[in-house]
């Protein structure tokens, strides 16, 4: 039996390390075996595991800066991967599958990019598809009638980059399928009634693009853009993503089976936890929705897993469809709610809730995150459960009372901090007001109001990077675009809290912070490493520090 108990141990020295276990937050070596962790602390302090098993010391980060492995609880690496094989139109420089592309400052620039993708187009009855349009920053939406200017016979179909909305023409709208008559959650609509070529939110989205889905979806692209957005992933510094959309594309199983593939790759370098749309998968299955989730995590592993339960209800942040409280917004009221009637939240709701089931309630709008409180009460009132960790997604417009009632009410709250220097002081004089837009992501109350929070990206639905210590320097620094207004100073929070909240609490909000998150014996031997110090540098160069390597279950990815 004692020898059972022999191991290798590789033990890597670093510079410092952070573990994020607040008795022993410091360390100077960590050892590792069998992808866990066997020993924190100096070579000394392990010597007893050591004299009893073989070991070898591997100095390649001895003069490194050693954190647990990032953790971005919310992204679509698949969905947003797909997106970027398409034509773009965004307003920001993005990468692709064929090298860096430029963005379009205007609303005129993407006209005129349009006009020469369609003087291109050589068959008349397939849709040209692009993706990237940016209400806030191009200059408004646009509609129908523009995008018939531009072609009134080839189908134009655009993606906006927070893919809350798509735009078409009037070809575009007979190969969906509808005209005037026609009655849907999500359709656009003039002033005089007709049809504006707006089809918002998700059973809209799915409705129009069942006739461009085998070009957008071809075979094969699942897997390469999850295989692509991966290496993206991990050179940011992430381990572990949770994917908050499965289901939104395509069918479960492909989904699925687009992951596996990816992550069934030796070199592939992240853990993915998948969290499946409620309204498709109750669409799909019905009662068995729970049974089909049960069958599935019996499938997964602690590389590839099922996790919690997805609502969206309402739009989103840089579209301007999320659902604000009065004043409402500044222009015209572009709010947009979910498919799922908020009178029927707590009834969708129930089932999950009563089974166990973590639930993740996508709220960007301070009157969402109201609706989203009170359900969660009403559920707590039905059947107390003690420990749900029921997740506000996004968590964007918000007031401190809110957070003190999320507290009360025993949630968390997973949060796009990035907002807050990309987008918050454009949406000033855009859609919510200079109020609502200051305060963008009130994580400083949400830290006095005792609520555990994450921080995450929504990689790359929306028009920000995927850089978790970019996502510390936005919460810690609370900058905005002109590099000079601090936005909310009372929100800003400190270096720890904001490390905290991409590695431990991040993990805690995907309810695996019993093995992963920290750098702690028995978990999970993920870690990023990072040429400096994250707690030594300045504040204002947090987003500076180089990411030298991840490491997953103790093998660097580098090597």
């Amino acid at each position: 039996m004692c020898e059972d108990k022999i191991m290798h141990i590789t033990v890597f020295p670093a510079a410092q390390i952070h573990t994020m276990d607040p008795g022993r937050p410091h360390a100077s070596a960590v050892a590792v075996a069998n992808g866990r962790i066997v020993s924190t602390g100096t070579i000394e302090s392990m010597q007893p595991w050591l004299r009893r098993n073989t070991y070898e010391i591997d100095n390649r980060y001895a003069d490194k800066i050693i954190l647990p492995g990032f953790i971005d609880p919310h992204t679509h690496l698949r969905y947003s991967g797909v997106y970027m094989g398409l034509n773009y139109v965004g307003p920001i420089d993005s990468a692709s599958p064929t090298g860096l592309r430029k963005g379009l400052p205007t609303r005129d620039a993407v006209c005129n990019q349009l006009r020469s993708l369609v003087s291109e187009h050589d068959d008349p009855s397939k849709p040209l598809t692009a993706w990237g349009y940016d209400p806030a920053v191009q200059e408004g939406h646009l509609d129908r009638d523009m995008l018939d200017a531009i072609s009134d016979t080839i189908p134009l179909w655009v993606v906006a980059y927070a893919p809350h909305i798509i735009y078409v023409n009037s070809p575009m709208l007979e190969l969906i399928g509808v005209d005037e008559d026609s009655i849907g959650h999500g359709l656009g609509r003039y002033p005089d009634g007709r049809l504006n070529g707006w089809f918002v939110e998700t059973e809209a989205i799915a409705r129009a693009t069942r006739p461009v889905a085998d070009s957008v979806y071809a075979d094969g692209s699942g897997s390469q853009a999850i295989e692509r957005m991966g290496a993206v992933a991990q050179q940011a510094g992430l381990t572990t993503t949770a994917d908050l959309g499965w289901g939104f594309s395509e069918s479960f199983e492909k989904e699925w089976a687009d992951h596996r593939s990816a992550i069934d790759n030796d070199k592939f370098p992240l853990r993915i936890l998948m969290i499946p749309f409620e309204a498709r998968l109750t669409r799909d299955f019905g009662d068995e929705a729970i049974n089909f989730l049960a069958g599935k995590r019996l499938e997964g592993d602690d590389r590839l897993t099922t996790h919690g339960i997805k609502y969206v209800n309402d739009g989103s942040y840089p579209s301007m469809t999320l659902v604000m409280n009065q004043p409402g917004y500044l222009d015209d009221d572009t709010a947009h709610t979910g498919e799922i009637p908020w009178e029927n939240m707590v009834d969708r709701m129930r089932p999950f809730w009563k089974a166990g089931i973590q639930i993740h309630s996508h709220a960007n709008g301070d009157r969402t995150v109201d609706m989203t409180l009170d359900t969660l009460a009403a559920l707590q009132l039905e059947h107390p459960r003690f420990d749900h960790r029921f997740t506000i997604e996004h968590y964007c417009l918000s007031n401190p009372s809110q957070a003190k009632r999320l507290a009360a009410l025993g949630g968390l709250a997973s949060v796009n901090i990035y907002f807050v220097h990309y987008r918050a002081q454009l949406h000033s004089d855009h859609g919510f007001g200079p109020d609502r837009s200051e305060a963008t992501a009130r994580l400083g109350s949400l830290e006095r109001a005792g609520v555990t929070f994450a921080l995450h990206s929504d990689f790359n639905l929306v028009v920000t990077p995927l850089s978790p210590l970019t996502a510390a320097w936005c919460a810690v620094n609370r900058l905005a675009a002109d590099g000079s207004t601090v936005m909310a100073p009372g929100e800003r929070i400190s270096v720890d809290r904001a490390l905290r909240a991409m590695t431990i609490d991040a993990a805690h909000v995907l309810n695996r912070d019993d093995r992963l998150g920290s750098i702690e014996v028995g978990k999970y031997a993920d870690f990023t490493v990072l040429d400096d110090d994250p707690y030594q540098v300045s504040v204002e160069k947090l987003n500076r520090i180089s990411v030298h390597d991840t490491v997953l279950e103790g093998i660097p990815v580098a090597k």
